[in-house]
């Protein structure tokens, strides 16, 4: 929802960040994969033939799907009952461990990338004096974020801003952090969010939602918020099917004049 007449709101004063997806291309995805494989030609290839998976069938629309923005049980779950795996939930530990040991490794490994599109908006939105926060389900997010050094990103990218420190990472550029809490109600529930908004200091109507997710953009939305689409695998119609304010593929093309207005626009 954006500012509407009469509305004494000059613009958004709260932006709410998506972690996974959003921010950094994290190995998420690849850990899912990988540890579900390990398991299905491992320990549980006696039920292999029982279940709808094939190394193949593990797509990037089923993570995006079925498990993308869940906290790790939930998503967990969710995977194994879409490959009609049997006996999932008392499966489910063994898996959501597995994942969690392999994306650590590929997390120290450096096997991730910040998006470039994205710290570029995160700068100007806070440049424009929006105040901004972390939301990711991901228990691993601030070790995505300690890694990224914003000021080292500014500098090579031509660009200044006062408010960067010398050292400055993403992880302490967010003045809220609600990343990785054990919230009663996972996406598409607007807790998180919500809890977010309130850590700002911020009425949830003033503040826009940045995520890559369907059950993110609907958690949004369940909390009064804008909600910003970002389509970068593939799925803009799956995102817009959601019914968010805006979808782009790329932050780049957000009009940033339109946040001081309190809208989501397109430059252009």
């Amino acid at each position: 929802m954006g500012a509407e007449e009469g509305d004494v709101r000059k613009g958004f004063s709260g932006a709410i960040f998506d972690v996974d997806g959003v921010l950094v291309d994290s190995p998420h995805e690849q850990a899912w994969r990988e540890a579900l494989r390990e398991l299905m030609e491992g320990q549980w290839s006696d039920v292999r033939d029982q279940t709808a998976w094939s190394p193949d069938a593990f797509t990037p629309q089923v993570y995006q799907g079925v498990l993308s923005g869940k906290p790790r049980m939930s998503g967990a779950l969710a995977a194994l009952e879409h490959f009609e795996v049997p006996d999932a939930r008392e499966r489910v530990e063994a898996y959501a461990e597995r994942k969690q040991a392999m994306v650590i490794e590929l997390i120290e490994a450096g096997e991730f990338t910040a998006y470039p599109d994205a710290l570029r908006f995160i700068l100007a939105v806070r440049a424009s004096g929006v105040e901004v926060a972390a939301a990711s389900s991901s228990k691993n997010a601030g070790l995505f974020l300690e890694q990224i050094r914003l000021d080292e990103f500014a500098s090579a990218n031509g660009l200044e801003y006062d408010f960067l420190r010398p050292g400055q990472t993403l992880l302490d550029f967010f003045d809220a952090d609600v990343s990785g809490r054990d919230f009663a109600q996972g996406k598409p529930h607007p807790e998180m969010f919500v809890s977010a908004a309130q850590e700002l200091g911020r009425p949830p109507q003033e503040c826009f939602v940045i995520e890559d997710a369907v059950s993110g953009v609907q958690a949004a939305k369940a909390g009064e918020m804008s909600a910003l689409g970002l389509a970068r695998a593939d799925d803009y119609d799956l995102l817009a099917a959601a019914h968010p304010d805006l979808v782009v593929t790329t932050l780049d093309d957000v009009d940033l004049e339109a946040l001081r207005e309190g809208r989501l626009a397109k430059r252009g």
